[in-house]
């Protein structure tokens, strides 16, 4: 394999498929079920087990563990999966588990995503694309966490939430309701205090379009009629918005946990 470096004390067992141009550090153990992507880093002391794909250019630091068996009850050794996609940054002491027979059956990381130390995430969850999780954060089972999402150290996201793309959850939130995309939350349990305003800035969004998001926000957590009319009025003069449909779609979308709103 052009370009691959093994230490001597890694254990890699049979049936591993590695790609080009992999580093694997001391002390690591790769299972034999494992798939390591193109320029995948191990640095040291790293475990990946079970059925695990990992896309190129993933840099994994010392002490991660990735694909050992879910931390649920009900499971009992199934062939279930976790995939994690190319050029992510998983740091010192995160915990990734596969699916569940009972969930979806695997877990499935996005692209370009940071996992600053002691991250975790449960069993069946699904990240997206571009998520930044920071210390401690921790998703529990069955968490849909979509693209751009940011998620303050300590915070945690329970069971079958949604966070919607674009929203923030801030430090040491507790998050037991969905996350509207854009929204910000805070507090424990966590509460909708506004928009990730700074988020949007960060990414360029276009001036005009905060301003439209904003105002069909006030709109939807207004005070008057309710929430159901609040989503027809709002989809009605926002039809031509892209980033409004996508919080009403989500508001919309069948879900098991209930919708993440203002404080009265």
């Amino acid at each position: 394999m052009a370009g691959t470096t093994i230490h001597t004390t890694a254990i890699i067992e049979d049936g591993a498929q590695l790609g080009t141009g992999i580093t694997i550090g001391p002390y690591c153990h790769v299972g034999s079920k494992v798939i390591l992507g193109d320029a995948v880093s191990l640095k040291s002391h790293v475990v990946v087990d079970g059925n695990t794909e990992i896309g190129a250019g993933t840099s994994i630091a010392p002490f991660a563990s990735l694909g050992s068996a879910p931390q649920h009850l009900g499971y009992r050794g199934e062939d279930t999966k976790l995939i994690i996609g190319e050029g992510n940054n998983i740091r010192e002491y995160v915990t990734m588990n596969p699916g569940t027979v009972a969930g979806r059956g695997q877990t499935v990381i996005g692209d370009n995503c940071l996992f600053m130390a002691s991250t975790h995430v449960a069993h069946d969850c699904i990240v997206g694309n571009n998520v930044i999780m920071a210390n401690n954060a921790t998703l529990g089972g069955h968490v849909s966490i979509q693209d751009f999402v940011f998620l303050g150290g300590m915070s945690a996201v329970h069971q079958y939430c949604r966070v919607g793309i674009y929203a923030f959850v801030g430090a040491a939130a507790l998050v037991t309701t969905d996350v509207i995309p854009y929204g910000s939350v805070i507090g424990n349990h966590a509460r909708l205090e506004g928009l990730n305003i700074v988020g949007m800035k960060r990414r360029n969004t276009p001036r005009p379009v905060i301003h439209r998001i904003r105002s069909a926000y006030r709109l939807l957590f207004a005070q008057e009629g309710t929430l159901q009319e609040r989503i027809e009025d709002v989809s009605e003069m926002f039809s031509d918005s892209e980033e409004v449909s996508r919080i009403i779609q989500f508001i919309k979308a069948e879900s098991s946990r209930p919708l993440c709103t203002p404080r009265t």
